[in-house]
């Protein structure tokens, strides 16, 4: 399967974005959600909550939103509430549920929570946990392929790359255990 992941500068704040080398001003949403739509079997989009009106009449059918609710998050001068979280808008490649490959021993939450990130190269660089949440709530295996379409930091990148074989590494205890029967030692 092919995962789109997009974390683009939200709506309205693409100058913050003006001395990264890939700078291109706004990005049209329109525009990339056709784009996950048409190239991804799967995807995630990451915004923020004020442009939620902008984004909403966008999107395809069968979408879910999601959450990221921040444990630590940078609390600016004058703005209350703060902006503690933020809208992840995610299309599953395969139910989670329906793959017995998964490691899941529980249900998956429609949020998570993770302290924001501090110096990165990038603003708005997601944390680790975020992106690990991402890609299992989508439905990503350690096979399938990841396209990070907003590479920023290369954060996502290389979450992708430690969330693999940690999965992989659960996929194989899984079989190990069916193979034995589920009996424990």
């Amino acid at each position: 399967m092919r995962i789109g992941y997009a974390d683009p500068p939200y709506p309205g704040c693409a100058y913050r974005y003006r001395d990264h080398p890939d700078y291109a001003g706004e990005v049209d949403h329109a525009q990339l959600i056709d784009r996950l739509e048409r190239e991804f079997d799967g995807w995630v989009l990451h915004t923020h909550s004020p442009a939620i009106p902008l984004i909403a009449p966008l999107l395809p059918d069968g979408v879910r939103w999601g959450a990221w609710v921040k444990s630590f998050a940078n609390f600016g001068h004058n703005v209350h509430p703060a902006f503690a979280w933020e809208p992840v808008i995610f299309k599953q490649c395969r139910r989670i549920l329906d793959s017995k490959k998964r490691a899941m021993t529980c249900v998956m939450r429609d949020w998570v929570s993770a302290s924001m990130t501090l110096r990165r190269t990038v603003i708005g660089a997601k944390p680790e946990a975020v992106c690990h949440w991402a890609f299992e709530i989508v439905g990503a295996e350690p096979d399938d392929e990841l396209v990070d379409l907003f590479p920023g930091s290369g954060a996502v990148t290389r979450a992708w790359e430690a969330w693999r074989p940690q999965l992989e590494m659960a996929l194989r205890e899984e079989r190990t255990s069916a193979q034995d029967g589920g009996m424990a030692e």
